[in-house]
């Protein structure tokens, strides 16, 4: 199971990297919209997969109230640029209950908490590079040094930078025809220090709070079966 997730995750990034990049060589010109599809094309086989799954009504209610944490959690941080608990949920949540609840805590975070923030041409990135975190913890969950707090703290501050050039993808691939090394180059070095205060926020609150949260929600998990 664990070898096919890895497979799945590998393949789907290895796909979006030469997708990405044959739009850069053609210059087509339905880039954005073919972007939104390529997004599409590998999001929804792991929405899929999740689907048929055998779960319970209480699997899916945790998970709903986890994805609900996780997208108010950036409400009150709004004002504070790429600072938020959304992403220790997220990671928080792939670490304890799986890849595959990682990652639909994470799309779904991103698109409800946009309701509040706004919704745009970003939305489908951040929830494909939110699932991708939620689904990386929880590919990693077996390993373990993964059960240090000091290794998840790592975690948590490379992903601070891994989501945000990701999202600096989207941000070039809707300017091709303003396309430059020097505009590519400008939009990831402008971006230093916002990825910066995520990596950093995410290193705190796992800091802080992880701990307890696996404590809490391991306990929740063997008391009412969940994800057996």
């Amino acid at each position: 199971m664990a070898k096919s997730r890895t497979y799945l995750m590998i393949i789907s990034l290895i796909i979006f990297f030469l997708l990405v990049v044959s739009i850069t060589l053609l210059k087509y010109h339905a880039y954005f919209l073919l972007s939104m599809v390529i997004l599409a094309c590998i999001m929804v086989p792991f929405f899929i997969r999740f689907e048929f799954r055998n779960i319970t009504g209480r699997e899916v209610v945790i998970l709903a109230i986890l994805a609900a944490i996780a997208a108010v959690g950036r409400v009150p941080f709004a004002g504070l640029p790429s600072v938020q608990p959304t992403s220790f949920v997220i990671m928080i949540t792939g670490l304890v209950f799986g890849a595959e609840s990682g990652f639909i805590v994470g799309a779904v975070a991103a698109i409800v908490s946009n309701i509040f923030l706004g919704q745009g041409p970003w939305t489908p990135w951040q929830m494909y590079a939110w699932g991708m975190m939620g689904m990386t913890a929880g590919l990693l969950r077996n390993i373990d040094w993964m059960n240090k707090r000091w290794v998840l703290c790592i975690f948590g501050f490379v992903w601070g930078y891994l989501f945000g050039w990701f999202m600096n993808i989207w941000i070039i691939v809707s300017n091709m025809s303003n396309i430059s090394w020097e505009f590519i180059v400008g939009i990831y070095i402008s971006s230093f220090y916002h990825d910066l205060a995520h990596a950093l926020s995410n290193v705190l609150f796992i800091a802080i709070f992880s701990v307890s949260w696996i404590k809490i929600i391991n306990r929740t998990k063997i008391k009412y079966g969940l994800f057996e």
